[in-house]
């Protein structure tokens, strides 16, 4: 077989058959056992729904190049983009099962992915690649793409963090005016505030990255939400609330599922400016081990990106004993004429 009669064609995961989208799946979840042979094995099933997920006001085209029967997915590629905000920029993701790589089928994937950025008037494209598949980078090179912000992945043993640093971080002044509130999925009358803070990730630093601030809506929320359960995933949030205002001052939040359940995944932990100097990431950070070392049963490890000119953040986790993993990439092709 040459990959002459290999093509890339069209994909609409919410119209295609089960079998069509658990051959994605079954890309997908191969493909990162490659890259990651030391973690639980991701489920084909999780990863075929995921392929139906749109947050609101986004939009998705997909590609698969099949194999020559059409059953088996050989490579993928999503290009996602807001209809509301950043309407210069999207995102892509291209993946190429292994064993067919180095054959052009990730060069095909990835034109078919710019043809829609044109096509959408998008002159920026972003994507990520990690050290751990070094052929990411070369990849990216090619594609005259440039690394735009740099990620360290870090790892933490869960077991081995001091009680004693839990109990000074969680420790907190008597009658201070903060409470810690901690949700699976966000209550509907906190959903204005939690857009509010989620906000205040647009100070993190962003590197290079050619983009604008981002805006959150209860809407999106609502709809992530959804998502994870759908995807059979937990996300504990933990907020802290300043109740001489109601304002959520912090917020941080992790990813757990049961099938996978050694492995933790850290999301955003931010604090607001203006209440920094308190020890309140310290306080989020340290309460969210605890809960899940009680609520996450089988959990060994949480795995978190920071990027490396983000000091403050970085300082907490290495406190803690995150150690370092992986690098990670993010980059931009600029397609400006």
């Amino acid at each position: 077989m040459t990959t002459r009669t290999l093509t890339v064609t069209p994909f609409d995961p919410v119209a295609a058959s089960p079998a069509a989208r658990l051959a994605v799946g079954h890309l997908l979840t191969e493909s990162h056992a490659f890259a990651y042979p030391e973690e639980p094995p991701h489920l084909p099933a999780r990863e075929a729904v995921s392929l139906t997920q749109l947050t609101p006001g986004d939009a998705m085209t997909h590609f698969v190049v099949w194999d020559e029967q059409g059953a088996r997915a050989l490579g993928w590629a999503k290009l996602e983009y807001s209809l509301t905000q950043n309407r210069h920029a999207a995102h892509a993701r291209l993946i190429v099962h292994p064993a067919w790589r180095r054959r052009g089928l990730g060069r095909d994937l990835a034109r078919a992915l710019e043809e829609v950025a044109r096509r959408e008037g998008r002159r920026l494209i972003t994507f990520g690649t990690t050290d751990r598949l070094p052929a990411g980078e070369a990849f990216a090179r090619r594609l005259g793409a440039e690394p735009a912000l740099v990620l360290r992945q870090s790892q933490l043993d869960l077991a081995a963090v001091p009680d004693s640093l839990l109990d000074a971080w969680v420790t907190r002044p008597a009658g201070e005016a903060y409470r810690l509130h901690v949700w699976e999925r966000i209550p509907e009358e906190v959903l204005e505030r939690a857009a509010d803070v989620f906000m205040v990730m647009n100070t993190a630093p962003r590197g290079d990255l050619d983009v604008d601030d981002f805006q959150i809506t209860p809407e999106m929320i609502r709809a992530w939400d959804d998502m994870i359960a759908e995807a059979g995933e937990v996300r504990p949030l933990m907020a802290a609330e300043d109740t001489r205002t109601g304002q959520l001052a912090g917020y941080t939040e992790v990813f757990w599922s049961p099938e996978r359940a050694a492995l933790v995944y850290q999301g955003a932990t931010a604090v607001r400016p203006s209440e920094r100097g308190q020890g309140l990431g310290k306080w989020l950070k340290a309460a969210m081990i605890r809960h899940v070392r009680a609520h996450c049963p089988g959990a060994r490890v949480i795995r978190t990106n920071n990027a490396h000119e983000n000091a403050a953040m970085l300082g907490i986790n290495v406190a803690l004993g995150f150690t370092p993993w992986a690098e990670f990439t993010e980059w931009q092709v600029r397609l400006d004429g």
